[in-house]
C-alpha cells in the first residue's frame, strides 16, 4: 500500500498510476474544494485520460483521504507530491514538504519500515542535507528506522497520464537497499528502465533536465534577438532548416550535449566567437554566447584541476594523455583542448607526461611544442603512466580501467555512457 500526499498534477497521476499496476494507494489533500472534487469522481483540472482512471480506480485501488493515520499505518511508502515553489532568493521553500513529513511522523504508531519518497522537486542535496536531519531532530533513525528516498517526475501537463503509464526512464535516488527493494516493487509492472542512483544524483537528474529545457528554450529567443538586430534574417525558415540536420532526427546531437574538456576543431571556436562579435557589432551582447565562450575558455584549468586531484603534488609523476585530436574519427588537432590540458599542466610544473592518439600524434607534435612525449601504443603509456586522463573519446579507451590499475580521470565522461 502506498500513501500520496498531494493531489495535484502530479499527485494524483502518481496515486492512479500506481492504482493502474494493482497497488492499492491512499491519496491526501489539504485542499477541501480539490479533495471533493476528486472524491466525487471528478477531475480539479483538465489532464487526458486521467479521468478514465479515476472512474476506473475511485473508491477500489484509490482510496481519496484524509485520515492520515489509517493512511499512513496501512502504507509501506509515502509520497509527497506537494508544491515546492522558490522565494525571492530563488531557493526552494520547502514548507509545504517539512509540514507533511511532520504529519506523517505524528500519524505512526509503530515500528513498521517505511520509505518516505520525495517525488516533489527538490534540489540537488535536500534529501541528505535537509530531509534527513530533519527526520533526525524528531528522533527518527535513518535507514535503521525509515527510509528516505526521492523519485523524481517527468512529466507534461496535458500528457501526464501517458508519461506515467509510458514512462521513458525511473529515476529512484536511494541511500539503503531496503528501501530500494521496496520501491523496485511498486514499479515491477513498469516496461521503462529503472535507474537506481544516489540520493544527489536522483535530485540533480530532475534538475538537469529541467534546466537543459529552459537553456535550450533561453538561447533559441538570444539567437532571434541578434537575428533582429543584424537583420535580414528569416529566423523562423532558419530555425526549421535547422531540425533538419540529420543529428536531430537520430538522436546523434546527444554526442554534444555531455560534459568534457570544451570544444575544439576549426569549426566551433571560430564561429561561435564570429557570431558573437558581428552580433555586439549590431548593438545587441548576446549573454548565452558570451558565457559560452568564457565557459569554454576556462575548461582545460578545470580539467587540470580534476587530473591534479588524482594525480597528486609530485610534479614528477608521469601523467598519460589518452586523446589528442579534438574530437574521435578524426585527426585534427586545431584548437583541441588536449594541447590546452597539456599546456596548463607544463604552467604548473607536470612535464613528465606522456601521451597516445591513435592518429593523431603526427599532427600533433607538428602543430605544439609542449613538454609531452607520445607512446608508441596505447598498452605503452598505460604501463609508464603513474595517472591516465581520458581526453579525446575515442572508443578504443573504453576498456582503460580493466588494462591498468593506475588511478584514470575520464574527462570526457565517456566510460559511463548508454
Amino acid at each position: 500500500m502506498v500513501t500520496v500526499v498531494g493531489l495535484g498534477f502530479v499527485g494524483l497521476t502518481t496515486a492512479l498510476g500506481f492504482a493502474e499496476y494493482g497497488h492499492k494507494v491512499y491519496g491526501i489533500e489539504i485542499n477541501e474544494k480539490r479533495m471533493t472534487t476528486i472524491q466525487s469522481g471528478k477531475l480539479p483540472f483538465l489532464e487526458p485520460g486521467l479521468d478514465k482512471a479515476l472512474e476506473r480506480h475511485l473508491g477500489t485501488n484509490f482510496i481519496p483521504t484524509n485520515d492520515w493515520e489509517t493512511a499512513v499505518a496501512n502504507s509501506k511508502c509515502v509520497y509527497y507530491c506537494v508544491g515546492t515553489p522558490y522565494g525571492e532568493d530563488g531557493q526552494a521553500d520547502l514548507t509545504y514538504l517539512y509540514s507533511a513529513i511532520g504529519q506523517t511522523l505524528q500519524a505512526i504508531h509503530d515500528d513498521r519500515f517505511r520509505v518516505l519518497v520525495t517525488k516533489s522537486t527538490i534540489p540537488p542535496s535536500t534529501t541528505e542535507k535537509r530531509i534527513i536531519p530533519f527526520l533526525e531532530e524528531r528522533g527518527v533513525k535513518v535507514p535503521g528506522q525509515m527510509g528516505v528516498a526521492n523519485n523524481p517526475e517527468f512529466l507534461r501537463e496535458g500528457h501526464c497520464w501517458e508519461d506515467f503509464t509510458h514512462a521513458d526512464r525511473i529515476v529512484l535516488g536511494v541511500s539503503d537497499e531496503r528501501s530500494e527493494a521496496m520501491l523496485r516493487g511498486l514499479y515491477e509492472k513498469e516496461k521503462a528502465p529503472v535507474y537506481c542512483v544516489s540520493l544527489n544524483t536522483g535530485e540533480f537528474i530532475k534538475y538537469l533536465s529541467n534546466t537543459s529545457l529552459a537553456c535550450l528554450i533561453s538561447y533559441a529567443n538570444e539567437m532571434s534577438m541578434a537575428a533582429d538586430a543584424i537583420g535580414g534574417i528569416d529566423t523562423a525558415e532558419a530555425f526549421r532548416i535547422l531540425h533538419m540536420d540529420k543529428r536531430w532526427q537520430t538522436g546523434g546531437i546527444r554526442a554534444y550535449f555531455y560534459p568534457g574538456c570544451g570544444y575544439g576543431g576549426y569549426c566551433l571556436p571560430k564561429d561561435t566567437n564570429a557570431f558573437y562579435a558581428r552580433a555586439k557589432d549590431h548593438g545587441f551582447d548576446g549573454q548565452i554566447l558570451k558565457q559560452v565562450i568564457s565557459l569554454n575558455e576556462e575548461m582545460p584549468e578545470v580539467t587540470v584541476r580534476r587530473i591534479i586531484r588524482t594525480a597528486g603534488e609530485d610534479k614528477a609523476v608521469c601523467i598519460g594523455i589518452l586523446g589528442l585530436s579534438f574530437n574521435p574519427g578524426s585527426d585534427d588537432v586545431r584548437d583541441t583542448p588536449s594541447a590546452k590540458i597539456i599546456r596548463a599542466l607544463n604552467e604548473k610544473g607536470y612535464r613528465n607526461i606522456v601521451a597516445y592518439d591513435p592518429v593523431a600524434m603526427e599532427e600533433f607534435a607538428r602543430h605544439y611544442h609542449l613538454a609531452c612525449r607520445f607512446a608508441d601504443t596505447y598498452e605503452a603509456l598505460l604501463e609508464e603512466a603513474g595517472t591516465v586522463a581520458i581526453t579525446t573519446a575515442w572508443p578504443q579507451f573504453a576498456d582503460v580501467q580493466t588494462r591498468t590499475d593506475v588511478p584514470v580521470v575520464d574527462c570526457r565522461y565517456m566510460l559511463k555512457r548508454g
